[in-house]
This record gives structure tokens, sequence and C-alpha cells, in this order.
């Protein structure tokens, strides 16, 4: 699988290493795109529009992972749940409720998630989402 298959098609299936290095990718481009934001050599506008720009090749690896533990790729609208409840404003709830909502859940989502399709090994063989898992030729 080719670089521009990995992060712009739905379609095949990735192993754990192929994810990994999307997500270290991932971080080290928030914290370089933040840090240059936070030092003001570059507006916040513009980080936010990289970081949509960066939803379609994340939620592509999220997918072709979820395909390759044999799950629909609609699980990852999980990760959307949790960016919401981390973003929302959950002060009107009150004391425990308000940090349960807004962080616990959440946290509790991410860190499933980052298991599932980071530690667990994916279906053996040819599943209903595609052949055996394709490495990503990086070159």
């Amino acid at each position: 699988m080719g670089i521009q298959q990995w992060l712009f098609s739905f379609k095949g299936r990735i192993g754990r290493r192929d994810f990994w290095v999307w997500v270290i990718l991932w971080v080290l481009s928030m914290t370089v795109l933040f840090a240059l934001a936070n030092g003001g050599m570059l507006d916040f506008q513009m980080a936010a529009f990289i970081l949509v720009c960066l939803i379609w090749p994340t939620t592509c690896v999220m997918v072709k992972r979820l395909h390759d533990r044999g799950r629909h790729g609609a699980w990852g609208l999980l990760m959307v749940l949790a960016w919401m409840l981390l973003s929302g404003n959950w002060q009107v709830l009150g004391g425990t409720l308000e940090w349960t909502v807004g962080r616990l859940i959440p946290v509790v989502i991410i860190v499933m998630m980052l298991i599932d399709l980071g530690a667990f090994v994916g279906t053996q063989g040819e599943n209903k989402y595609g052949k055996e898992t394709l490495d990503v030729k990086y070159r």
C-alpha cells in the first residue's frame, strides 16, 4: 500500500505498526503546530485550519485499522463523540457530573480506542473488509 492510499482511502486494512506511525506523526505535528501558534509565529486560525485538514487522513488510518480488527468504520465515531465531550462546556451540570461527562467519559473512550487499535492484533487472513494487512511502503 502506498502513502496516498494509506492516508486518503478508506479501503483496505493496516496493521498496528502503520497505525502507530500515524499516531506519532499526528502528535508530533500537533505539538509543533500549536507551539508555533503559542509562540506567535503562526496564527491560531491557520493552526486550526491545518488541524481540520488532518482530520481526513486520521479518519482514513483509523477506519483501515478498525477494518483490520473486523469492525465497521463507524466505530470511529466514538472518537468524534469523545472530542465533542472534551470540547463541551459542562459547567451547567456542576460537581462530579461535570467532571464525569466532560473529562472521564472522553478519556475512557480515547484510551479504549487506542488500546483496541494499537495493541490488539487484527484478524488473520482475509475478512469482509479486504485481504491480509498490507504494509505501507514509505518510499
